[in-house]
């Protein structure tokens, strides 16, 4: 059952779907801060309305440009990116890249039986031995068919 969940979150379009998320909702402050902290205030002054002084262009009192709440926002956003991309993105990248080259881990190492039958095996080679003498070099007899 984890290797099922693990497969399904190491899939690219799970992972790409889950930051674009995240940098989405980051994004949407930004916009939310621009629109707030210049557009509003910019629109208060052009259509003439309480914010503006009459016959002057200089903002009353109750018109802030608020370029600190929009400095926070876009702070804030690449922030966000930043530790999206290092933890997660990144990460994520070197491992499917690991995959594609086919890295795994080096394969056990044989067994002194292994090596020792492998060993007698090229021996038996060199020496060409016929095929039932094998069995007389192992000890093994066998039997006679019926």
């Amino acid at each position: 059952m984890l290797k099922g969940f693990k497969d399904f979150i190491m899939r690219g379009n799970v992972v790409d779907l889950a930051v674009g998320v995240v940098i989405g909702a980051a994004f949407t402050s930004v916009v939310t801060a621009l629109t707030t902290s210049f557009l509003k205030p910019l629109i208060q002054l052009i259509a003439g309305g309480s914010g503006v002084n009459p016959g002057t262009w200089q903002p009353r009192e109750g018109v802030i440009f608020d370029y600190a709440g929009f400095l926070n926002a876009v702070i804030t956003f690449l922030l966000t990116a930043a530790v999206v991309y290092f933890l997660v993105v990144f990460p994520l990248n070197k491992l499917a890249e690991r995959r594609k080259r086919g890295e795994e881990p080096p394969p056990a190492a044989p067994s002194e039986e292994v090596k020792l039958l492998t060993e007698i095996r090229d021996a038996l080679v060199r020496q060409q031995v016929a095929p039932g003498a094998v069995d007389d070099i192992l000890g093994r007899h066998r039997e006679p068919p019926r």
